[in-house]
């Protein structure tokens, strides 16, 4: 992954978590959707997705328009089981817009407050995420 969105690493190969931070670039989005795409390619079954943000500052124009980035998004629909988003920005305005993005999946948010309940929703112990905490 590039400079603002980062895998997490988990115990539980079915799952696909990543950290963004700051203000994603196309770079950034075409990485993700490879990850993506390679995941869709290698499961049998569906996987999960789980985003975790810190400092979100929006994604720069035509970040999403990267034939991979594209190409997740529809395989998405078939391949994606949970879809977890904590700590995502706090208008509405701006989590449409980027799980338009990202995704186009129905998604369980949660707070950064509420990263236990986030992990227990798709499985894994809380402290695999303690790493990518800032304070």
């Amino acid at each position: 992954m590039s400079r603002t969105i980062k895998r997490i690493s988990t115990d539980n190969p079915s799952l696909y978590a990543f950290e963004i931070n700051g203000k994603v670039v196309a770079e950034d989005m075409e990485s993700m959707a490879k990850t993506m795409n390679a995941a869709f390619d290698t499961h049998d079954g569906k996987v999960d997705m789980m985003l975790v943000f810190f400092n979100y500052d929006g994604s720069e124009l035509g970040a999403s328009l990267d034939t991979d980035v594209i190409t997740a998004r529809f395989r998405a629909l078939t391949n994606v089981d949970k879809y977890v988003i904590v700590g995502a920005p706090d208008t509405a305005e701006s989590l449409l817009e980027l799980l338009g993005k990202v995704l186009p999946v129905e998604a369980d948010t949660f707070a950064l407050s509420e990263l236990d309940q986030a992990c227990k929703l798709v499985g894994i112990p809380r402290e695999t995420m303690n790493a990518y905490l800032t304070s």
